[in-house]
């Protein structure tokens, strides 16, 4: 019986281990502070949260939850030159805090935390784990018909350059005559490309509402 449940005990240990690998723990005299996404990979453009947990050393193992851990503690985002207040708010397990964010783009961000900590001075900056773009979970990936998209139009504007220098080269080709009026066969040219053109616009703004 032993032998049945040790792979799946060391697959979620595994999971675990992975899950806390993103996230960043801070000490701070008796205190832990942890602080990470909720949801991982943190994707730009999709509404996650940053957690904060905090957890007091009681000696010989054993810990306790701190609550109301930022009432004179406050919580700063930072991306590069660019700050801002986080609104942190308490979760319903003791000791563990939130914040609701949607990251507009990718690379790193880094969370800041001043205050006091029960009378504690806590000065710290946190740097966690770096944003993605939806391309790391995207399947398929949207620019794989878009990209066809752009070079059907490409292939349909050379097709009418084309069409406008043969119609040049054919009228400049041809003597003038009583019977002939060139000005009238080049405006018929002229107009058949205008159609053209209207259908690869038309095609345009399909292809954008498809999207």
């Amino acid at each position: 019986m032993k032998s049945h449940f040790a792979l799946p005990l060391i697959f979620i240990l595994g999971f675990g281990f992975y899950f806390a690998y993103a996230h960043k723990t801070i000490t701070v005299e008796q205190y832990d502070i942890e602080v990470g996404w909720k949801e991982e990979p943190p994707l730009v453009g999709i509404q996650n949260a940053i957690t904060f947990e905090f957890s007091q050393d009681e000696g010989n193992g054993v810990t306790t939850p701190v609550t109301n851990s930022f009432r004179d503690l406050e919580a700063t985002v930072k991306s590069g030159s660019l700050t801002k207040t986080l609104e942190v708010l308490s979760d319903a397990k003791p000791g563990n805090y939130y914040t609701k964010i949607i990251p507009t783009k990718t690379g790193s961000l880094i969370i800041e935390l001043k205050g006091t900590l029960n009378g504690v001075p806590v000065n710290q900056e946190i740097q966690i784990e770096d944003v993605e773009s939806t391309d790391v979970l995207a399947f398929p990936l949207s620019g794989s018909s878009s990209g066809q998209d752009v070079s059907a139009l490409k292939n349909a504007m050379s097709s009418l350059q084309r069409d406008v220098t043969e119609i040049k080269s054919k009228i400049g080709n041809v003597a003038g005559g009583d019977d002939i009026d060139l000005s009238k066969a080049y405006d018929f040219g002229v107009f058949g490309l205008a159609l053209g053109t209207a259908g690869v616009i038309l095609a345009v703004f399909a292809m954008v509402k498809r999207k």
